[in-house]
Order: C-alpha cells, then structure tokens, then sequence
C-alpha cells in the first residue's frame, strides 16, 4: 500500500511539473503576440522553446545518470571538465587566429570541432581510467577535476593576454543562450539526441539496480563496468551536444537532478529523469522570460540559472556536512 502511495505521488508531480511547463510554453509563445507581428516572433520562439526542451534533456538525462553511477548525490557532469574543455577551445581559437575566425566558425566547423573534441577528451580519459580493474569512479571524478582545472587555467591565462575587443567576442561564447540557434545545429544536435535515446531507452531498469551499489549490481547479473563506461560516455555525448548548441550552464545539472530526487519519491530512473526533464525545461523557459522580460537582453540566462543553482548547491553542501 505504501509503495502505491509512493507511485501515485510521484506520477501526480510529474502531472503538475508537466502542467506547469506547458504553462510557461504558452506563455513565451504568446506573450506580446499580434496578427501583425506573429508571422516574425512566433517561428523564432519555437525554435527557442525547441532548444531549451532539447538542453533540458541533455542535461536533466546526464545530471541524473551521472549521480547514479558516481553514487554521489552533489556532483554532475560538468566536473569532468568538458564545460571548461568547451571554453578552452574557443580561447585557442581566438588566441592563435583571432576573433574573426571564431566568428566564421560559428556553423558546421566550430559545431563538430567543440563536439569531437570533447568526445575524444571524455573516451581518452574513460579508457585510460577503466583499462585496469578496480580503479574507482571517484578517481575518475578526481582525474577529471584535474584536468578540467588545467583547462580553466589556461584559458584564463590566454583570456587575460588577449585584446578586449576580441575578449568581448569570446565573452559572448563563454555563456548560454536561446536567441541566436543555428537551424541547421539544431536539427544535427536532435538527430545526435534521438540516437542517444534509442540506444538508451532500456537503461533504466539497469540504471535502478546500479543505484544500490557495485556489489549488489554485480550479484543481480549486471555487467557492471561495461554499463559505467556506456552511460559515461552517453552523457559525454549530451553534455557535449548541449554544451556546443546553446553554450555552458553549470549548475543547472546539480539543480535538476537534485530537486528531481527530492520532489519524486521514487527509485525508478524513468520516473526521475523525466522529472529532471520538466524541472530543467521550466527553469530554462522561466528564465530565459526574465531574461527578456525583465532586465531587456542585458544579462544571459545561464547567469541566472548559476546564481540560483550556485545558492542551491551551497545548501546541497551545508546539508550533507551536518549528515
């Protein structure tokens, strides 16, 4: 009776986070709209909508699936380091050609060239890391904290030696944002997500039994090491996705995927990752309405995601030290 209890809840909060989601499409679609200006807005606000449903996924899907297999309740995706990777890529570019460059790199080239990157960097550092029985996923955690560091600092480094105006150009790759997506990105970045899900869609239930612990997963028949390194690199390929279509927003991750566990009281990874989906999906849409709304282009959405994340996470913190 308990765990129907439980259940019923959990599906009741998914209607109410999808409820409340829909909401706050309707309202950025239709805030402001006309006969005679709907024929301008309308297109480019579904585009928006249509890349913050796809980033909520990425992230939401990877934040979750990641805490699982590091058994670790405040850590996400980005300390492996591919967010400071992505940013470390742009700062060579203008460092060594200039500006100019990375502004004609803004289709096709610079898309595939920050996602190869980042997939070579996360199957190095996966297959250099698990090529020997028994090393731990925190030590993966930790060579990734490393290494994202080093990349952190010397892009810092280059940043400081570069001219402010081309520090201005890369200023605007060093946040996210919705309002310029590149159609032909977007279309490549969904394709690459519908893979992901396909090869995916049965992970769950593994996914469920990992989260009890290695010993355990291994004694319910789960090939435990080779299902690390699949989800690993599954989320490698969504952050990476996300990361190079609207730019990094670190804390959205931790936020998601924490108030999902909390808001669902369940175990079932489906449950929780669709939870973490509408939670990032209302967060980004909310925001981006502020963005626009409220402070007129004058700050990007990712500013206000890490603000209220980073407050989120300092409270994650306080909580887990007085456990």
């Amino acid at each position: 009776m308990e765990m129907t209890k439980k259940r019923i809840s959990s599906k009741k909060m998914i209607g109410i986070l999808a409820l409340l989601t829909a909401v706050a499409i309707l309202i950025f679609l239709g805030w402001g709209l006309n006969q005679d200006n709907m024929g301008f807005f309308l297109p480019r606000r579904l585009k928006k909508i249509g890349a913050m449903l796809l980033t909520s996924y990425c992230i939401g899907y990877s934040s979750v699936t990641f805490q699982t297999v590091t058994n670790n309740k405040i850590l996400t995706p980005s300390v492996m380091g591919l967010d400071s990777l992505y940013l470390f890529i742009q700062t060579v570019i203008v460092f060594f050609f200039g500006s100019k460059q990375l502004t004609m790199m803004t289709g096709m080239s610079s898309y595939f060239l920050s996602i190869g990157a980042m997939l070579v960097f996360s199957f190095l550092l996966f297959a250099l890391l698990f090529w020997k029985e028994g090393k731990s996923v925190y030590f993966l955690v930790l060579a990734g904290m490393i290494v994202g560091g080093l990349f952190n600092g010397l892009a810092t480094f280059m940043q400081v030696l570069l001219d402010p105006n081309e520090f201005l150009i890369l200023q605007g790759k060093m946040f996210a944002g919705f309002d310029k997506i590149n159609e032909d990105l977007f279309g490549i970045s969904i394709l690459i997500v519908l893979g992901s899900m396909i090869l995916t869609w049965r992970d769950c239930r593994t996914l469920d039994a990992m989260a009890l612990g290695q010993d355990h997963a291994i004694s319910l028949g789960i090939p435990y090491r080779r299902m690390l390194f699949k989800n690993l690199m599954n989320t490698a390929v969504l952050v990476a996705v996300s990361t190079a279509l609207t730019g990094p927003i670190t804390f959205l991750g931790i936020l998601v995927a924490s108030l999902s566990r909390e808001m669902l009281i369940t175990y079932h990874h489906s449950t929780r990752i669709l939870g973490a989906f509408f939670l990032g999906a209302f967060a980004l849409i909310f925001g981006q309405m502020v963005v626009e709304r409220v402070f007129e282009f004058n700050t990007t959405i990712s500013v206000i995601v890490n603000f209220v994340g980073g407050i989120y996470f300092i409270y994650l913190m306080v909580k887990e030290a007085k456990r």
